[in-house]
């Protein structure tokens, strides 16, 4: 499964061999390097009746093949990279520095480490991005857990818990079956079942949490009489830069913005209270945008 805003896609598992185009994987690495972060689903039930393609279960086994293949279609990449590079240098010590770079990063995937644990600094993580690395991208794991793993993690779980705590990285245990129910029932339903299954979300929804903060997103609305919207941008943007997602002509032209937080009209109740209280503002290009903010642009084109 992989990430990139504004949604998910969905793709098949990746096999032993894949980097080398075992069954599909060429296809479907790919189709990895386009997006933003990647969610591995890792299976962490046991049931006879449903066939691992190992033939065991063995969850860390899992993650270890799907790295290795990452790792190992990265370091091709990084190879042909070189190659390019030695050819061109010439005595250019801009493009000497840079081969030094990707050097290194060839004897640090050569390893079996992935790229996102050599501690690059900023300026080298521009430099490679060109790449589009896999290795390089922002993870998590979805353990896929049985209905009874729910409240009382089980051993699979526990496994892939402790790898995960050991890179840093997060794990969501979401039930298919579970999750499945929940999307054909209405929102009083879902609330009644959740409280019988002890838990206080989805997984779908800690997923969504778990995405936006893994990609760094945020949330800011536009309202109207028409409809009201909600807009993805990334954490840290100013006013222009957000205006600018809406159309590039709102960022060109920015004068101000008018702002108040959802937070606000919510305990308030209305955009009139709101301002009677004085949470009502106007806002300037330095302004850094924040999560649950309600905008709307002044521009001039």
């Amino acid at each position: 499964m992989i990430l990139q805003p504004p949604g998910i896609v969905d793709i098949a598992g990746l096999v032993k061999g894949a980097s080398h185009g075992e069954g599909l994987g060429n296809q479907f690495l790919s189709h990895i390097r386009q997006v933003d972060a990647v969610a591995h689903v890792v299976r962490c039930f046991e049931d006879e009746n449903v066939v691992h393609v190992d033939g065991r279960l063995d969850p860390v086994s899992d993650v270890q093949v799907i790295q290795t293949e990452l790792i190992l279609s990265d370091l091709e990449q990084v190879e042909r990279k070189i190659e390019r590079l030695q050819r061109q240098i010439k005595g250019d010590r801009v493009l000497a520095v840079e081969l030094e770079i990707f050097e290194r990063l060839r004897d640090h995937l050569d390893d079996g480490l992935l790229a996102s644990k050599m501690g690059l600094s900023k300026d080298e993580k521009e430099l490679i991005n060109e790449l589009s690395l896999l290795s390089l991208k922002p993870y998590l794991y979805i353990a896929n857990i049985s209905e009874d793993g729910l409240n009382n993690p089980e051993i699979r779980e526990q496994q892939l818990q402790e790898l995960a705590d050991e890179e840093g990285v997060e794990v969501i245990p979401i039930c298919a079956q579970v999750e499945s129910e929940l999307s054909e029932m209405d929102e009083d339903e879902s609330k009644l079942f959740m409280e019988e299954l002890g838990i206080d979300s989805s997984g779908l929804d800690r997923l969504t949490h778990s995405g936006y903060r893994m990609l760094e997103q945020i949330t800011y609305f536009t309202a109207g009489k028409q409809e009201v919207r909600a807009w993805e941008i990334r954490k840290g943007s100013t006013a222009p830069e957000a205006a600018g997602k809406i159309h590039t002509d709102f960022e060109k032209g920015f004068i101000r913005a008018e702002v108040f937080h959802f937070d606000d009209i919510d305990q308030l109740g209305s955009e009139s209270s709101v301002k009677d209280a004085g949470r009502w503002r106007l806002e300037g290009r330095d302004y850094v945008v924040q999560d649950g903010d309600i905008m709307h642009f002044r521009f001039n084109v």
